[in-house]
């Protein structure tokens, strides 16, 4: 299998667009588009691999995306299908995306937030490829990638969250008022439904994990109602902006270094 040291999972945030093709960069070369792997677990939704080309030399990146695609099959299945081509493919560095709804007041929608911890509240808390380590969530995101990623964003433009909790709740509907509240009253800065299992799993085959979030609305009950028109203008004109985002942040890393401590948080289990 072609080995991909960087991954890209697409959620509802670039949605709108073709990734990485409605970006036209320059720097890009697809390898492979929409190519299915066999697993162990199935067969793989669509995956694009693609070359960029920096200052420093080319890297290989393998893109997915997470919505719009699973009509016919379970969350859960997917992502072990999606990190098992990972793992077989050397994935160290993966960035998430997608859209959340801010519980904290002073979150606008179209502001970013890239959590640094997360209340799981979703069913898919058991999802693993094996059982052959230890997973330390202390600290689930990479602190590395974060400050890249933050390097890349014009704080002229977009308000940033460079910290906070995700809460992670399974939908497809929205939370009602009274969750929205006890997600608050737990300490939830924004909830969404990406956050896991893709955390639990990028640290079981020892990769760096990244989420980056927009906030599309307020959560329900924190403002009288959230206004529809923005969620829809926001799903699609800043997707081209996440989307660059996401490109700039990988074409800044540099894999000879590893300044974090992600590796030190995936143990050998002591169960047999």
């Amino acid at each position: 299998m072609i080995k991909v040291p960087f991954a890209i999972i697409g959620g509802s945030s670039t949605n709108s667009i073709s990734f990485p093709d409605d970006l036209d960069d320059d720097s890009i070369i697809i390898i492979l588009k929409d190519k299915i792997f066999e697993t162990p677990f199935g067969d793989s939704p669509p995956l694009t691999v693609f070359e960029i080309s920096t200052e420093s030399g080319t890297k290989n990146v393998v893109s997915c995306r997470m919505h719009g695609w699973m009509s016919d099959r379970t969350r859960r299945d997917s992502s072990k299908q999606i990190f098992w081509v990972f793992r077989e493919m050397g994935v160290k560095k993966i960035i998430a995306e997608g859209g959340v709804g801010a519980i904290d007041m002073e979150m606008e929608p179209g502001a970013i937030f890239i959590p640094d911890d997360y209340i799981d509240f979703s069913a898919r808390k058991d999802v693993n490829l094996a059982h052959d380590h230890l997973l330390i969530m202390r600290d689930p995101v990479c602190s590395t990638l974060r400050d890249i990623a933050i390097s890349h964003i014009d704080s002229r433009k977009t308000m940033i969250f460079p910290k906070g909790v995700y809460a992670v709740t399974d939908g497809r509907h929205f939370e009602s008022v009274a969750e929205v509240k006890m997600l608050g009253m737990l300490g939830a800065h924004a909830v969404g439904q990406s956050f896991t299992p893709e955390v639990y799993l990028a640290r079981e085959i020892g990769a760096c994990y990244l989420g980056l979030y927009l906030v599309v609305n307020y959560a329900e009950g924190v403002l009288p109602e959230w206004d529809y028109a923005k969620f829809k203008d926001l799903y699609y004109n800043e997707s081209k902006n996440i989307g660059n985002i996401l490109l700039n942040t990988i074409k800044s890393l540099d894999m000879t270094s590893d300044e974090c401590a992600c590796a030190s948080l995936r143990v050998e289990t002591l169960l047999s």
